[in-house]
Order: structure tokens, then sequence, then C-alpha cells
């Protein structure tokens, strides 16, 4: 039970504490009308499922993946693919001056794709994970893993949501302050990816 919870705990430390996270769901989240949290519960799965496949993989092989290389060309992906949502959350603020409607479904298949690649990529899920390593028995590994899991999906789910009713607020009252949060939240992305990519 304490694995289960302390898996839990990292998991929603992990998802609020990178900006990346937050960065990759934000431009999706504020371009809809009242399902956001749906866009936030598959970029947690699609984490979730890339977290794990990089966890089990290291249960089964641990000191045999050369993990700095590994991360170093995978943050590069996710950085271009922050790269790639800002940009299109950009170029959807602008498409709301000539159409000031919220998009009336989630970016469900684009979001799941965002957080398996966040999942699979980066070096900072490994030190959510690394405690698993640490377990004394698998049993007690899988339920940590499995803990984290449900946390990066229940914060994520609920970063999503949030996002989501402020921007379902602003596109009811203020077309321009709903592109507005569409921008920043666009800017944010480009910003953290940016920077993914330069470091």
């Amino acid at each position: 039970m304490l694995a289960l919870l302390a898996g839990l705990a990292a998991g929603l430390i992990h998802v609020f504490s990178g900006p990346d996270h937050l960065a990759a769901v934000a431009p999706m989240a504020a371009d809809g009308d009242g399902d956001q949290w749906k866009t936030g519960l598959q970029w947690g799965v699609g984490h979730t499922t890339g977290v794990l496949l990089i966890g089990l993989l290291l249960l089964l092989i641990k000191d045999r993946l050369p993990l700095a290389a590994i991360s170093a060309h995978s943050e590069k992906i996710v950085g271009a693919a922050l790269i790639i949502v800002g940009g299109w959350g950009v170029w959807r603020a602008t498409r709301l001056g000539m159409m000031p409607q919220p998009h009336p479904h989630p970016h469900v298949g684009a979001s799941f794709a965002m957080g398996t690649i966040h999942g699979l990529a980066g070096s900072s899920h490994l030190f959510g994970v690394l405690p698993a390593l640490a377990l004394p028995t698998r049993e007690a590994s899988m339920l940590y893993l499995g803990g984290f899991g449900f946390g990066a999906i229940a914060g994520m789910t609920a970063f999503a949501a949030a996002i989501g009713l402020v921007s379902a607020k602003l596109g009811r009252t203020s077309p321009r302050r709903f592109s507005g949060l569409l921008y920043v939240s666009s800017a944010a992305a480009l910003i953290v990816g940016g920077f993914w990519l330069v470091r």
C-alpha cells in the first residue's frame, strides 16, 4: 500500500512540476467547449503508457541501457513536439478572429500522442520511476508504477478540466480573451519547447 501511495504522490508531483507537461496540454485544452478533461485524460493515459513501458523495460534490463544518451535525444523530440503544438495553437488563435467559437471537440488523438511522446522521452520521468527499482519486490515495484500512472492521469485530467472551465467561460463572454488564453498557452509551449531543444 505504501508503494502505491508513494507512486500516486510521485505521479501528481511529476505532472505539476513539469512545465513541459502543462505547456503541452494547455493549448489543446484551451481550444474546446466543455470536454477538455478528455484531452487531459488522454494525455495522462498516453504519458502513463510511455512511462510504464520505460519503467518495465528498466525493471527487466536495469543496467544495460545508455540512459543518458537516450534521454538527450528524446528530449529534443519533446521540444520539437512542443513547438508544433505551440505553433498550432498560435495558428488556431489567429483563426478565432475570423471564427470566434471554441472548438467543439477535444483534441484527443493528438493529446494521447503528445502524452506518449512525453512518457517515452526525457529524463524527468525517470526520477519518478527510479524508486520502483529500489523496492524489495517486483509486486511493490508494479504497485508503485501503477500509482505513478494513476497520479499522472488524475493530475493532467484535473489541469485540463480547469483550463477547459476558464476557456469555456471566456469563449462565452469574450472571444478576445478566449483567443488571448490560447495565445498565452501556445506561447508557453513554444518557449518550453525551444528551451528543450537548446539545453
